[in-house]
């Protein structure tokens, strides 16, 4: 994965280079998003947190892991960490923000998702249709993104 910082570049892409690194950056997204949400998911429920402790510790660490991944690439590229930071919230914050509720709604509102252990098949249901939700939900947001020239992730 590569970053580029396209911000007031003056052009957007065609319409199918905008498609694919908006698909790159909701995978990108859906990678961190969902990496934090399983482990804050898995340790709240290892530790018998109530279900409203435990979808904000997935929440938070959704966060997280998604500005962490977005960070690598730019520190790697040479960016300066203050400058990466700056970079990656702009680029990143809506994107988790919408990934994020979109999960968290399909998670508290599809029966049994809530109730289940971790070693029932309908929390992975659960966790399955949340992601895929997420997906869903924050791909036309980094679509917009990347043809503003403020997302460009491949």
């Amino acid at each position: 994965m590569h970053f580029h910082d396209h911000t007031n570049s003056g052009h957007s892409p065609d319409t199918t280079s905008q498609l694919s690194l908006a698909h790159s950056a909701t995978w990108h997204c859906l990678m961190g998003c969902g990496l934090g949400e399983i482990v804050g998911v898995v340790i709240g429920t290892a530790l018998g947190l109530p279900s409203l402790y435990t979808l904000i510790l997935a929440v938070l660490l959704g966060f997280v892991f998604g500005f962490a991944l977005g960070l690598r690439p730019l520190l790697r590229a040479g960016f300066d960490f203050s400058r990466a930071i700056h970079q990656v919230f702009v680029a990143e914050s809506l994107s988790i923000v919408v990934m994020e509720a979109t999960e968290v709604l399909v998670q508290v509102y599809t029966p049994g998702v809530m109730e289940a252990g971790l070693g029932h098949w309908m929390f992975w249901l659960g966790m399955t249709l949340a992601l895929t939700a997420g997906y869903a939900a924050a791909f036309p947001v980094n679509y917009i993104l990347v043809g503003k020239g403020i997302r460009h992730v491949h």
